[in-house]
């Protein structure tokens, strides 16, 4: 029982990361009908934002320190960070050990603005063009993006530390009953899983009861038609492209500490994710969100010891084989709309 309690919470915490890029990537698709192969690299954007924001809170001067001397008896030079001068130690210390929720205030402009000059320099042009010349294009820019981070930021992983506040593991077993330190799991990747729900809820909100969410909704559904009503549906798809990027931008946020950033996570992600859109069906939110679980639950599951050692590398395919069963008996996905990707 605690062996499938914890792979169940394992396939959360992935399945949280698939369902938000995967949210996104959908989003981009039904409104715009565009297939993004540059999603990835607004996660891993997203993930840099919390290593920048991080470098920029740690940012310190030079200063000697008479009292303490080093073994020779020299003074100390001290590294002492412009926030801790700014707002006092105890809270400038506290400000740099959050650096990583303060890091989602700080990436929601910078991956909207990303979004946007991604979608008017470059998709707008391959909206009418076929889907192999989008996926061409995208995940070009993708490529692009990754060589950019790669160049500034340097090609190892740069740990980014959750705060100390969630520092520690969450003992399952006592809640539940049981012994213990017998399910023991980590604080930030229980965060996660709460903070990818929320985020998912609020998309969905602000589709179903928004006036704006209504229109995109109904321009998804019959585009021309909320055109001749007169609407600017253009410039709405185009906001729904910002937010998409914002979504994939603070998955990477978050993520972070649990996986250190580094140039090619974005790519890491985004063949996994976009497995998961298809099983979920193209075009479908819900879908998309429920297979990202679904498939995050699976991979946990087959990377138990036990399976391993019964099925060598199972866990290295079992989401593409369970993408095959779902799309030979559904060729549309679990919740796929018909003519989606259809000709």
């Amino acid at each position: 029982m605690d062996a499938i309690l914890l792979q169940i919470l394992n396939g959360l915490d992935k399945g949280s990361a698939y369902a938000l890029i995967a949210l996104g990537l959908t989003l981009i698709f039904g409104t715009l009908g565009v297939v993004n192969f540059a999603h990835g690299a607004l996660f891993m954007i997203g993930a840099f934002c919390a290593v920048t924001l991080n470098r920029l809170l740690s940012l310190s001067f030079t200063t000697i320190d008479p009292e303490r001397t080093d073994f020779l008896g020299n003074p100390l030079k001290v590294e002492t960070p412009y926030v801790e001068t700014w707002f006092g130690p105890e809270t400038g210390a506290a400000i740099i050990d959050w650096s990583v929720p303060l890091a989602i205030l700080f990436s929601i402009p910078i991956m909207a603005l990303v979004g946007l000059f991604m979608e008017r320099g470059l998709i707008k042009y391959f909206y009418k063009r076929p889907h192999a010349d989008q996926i061409l294009v995208t995940f070009g820019l993708a490529i692009v993006l990754q060589e950019i981070i790669k160049y500034f930021y340097g090609a190892n992983p740069i740990p980014t530390p959750a705060p100390d506040a969630f520092s520690g593991s969450f003992d399952f077993g006592v809640l539940l009953g049981l012994d213990p330190n017998l399910i023991i799991y980590p604080y930030w990747r229980i965060v996660y899983f709460l903070f990818a729900a929320g985020i998912i809820s609020a998309v969905f909100a602000f589709l179903q009861f928004t006036t704006f969410g209504m229109v995109v909704r109904a321009g998804m559904a019959d585009r021309q038609t909320v055109g001749l009503l007169g609407i600017n549906i253009d410039k709405r798809f185009t906001f729904m492209f910002a937010l998409a990027a914002v979504v994939a931008g603070l998955a990477g946020v978050m993520y972070a500490p649990i996986n250190s950033p580094n140039y090619h996570m974005g790519m890491d992600f985004l063949v996994l994710s976009f497995v998961v859109v298809v099983v979920g069906g193209m075009g479908s939110l819900p879908g998309a969100v429920l297979a990202g679980f679904l498939l995050g639950i699976l991979e946990s599951f087959a990377s138990m010891a036990q399976v391993v050692a019964l099925l060598p590398g199972i866990n290295q395919i079992i989401i593409y084989l369970v993408a095959i069963v779902i799309l030979l008996t559904r060729p549309r996905g679990l919740m796929g709309r018909k003519g989606v990707m259809e000709s």
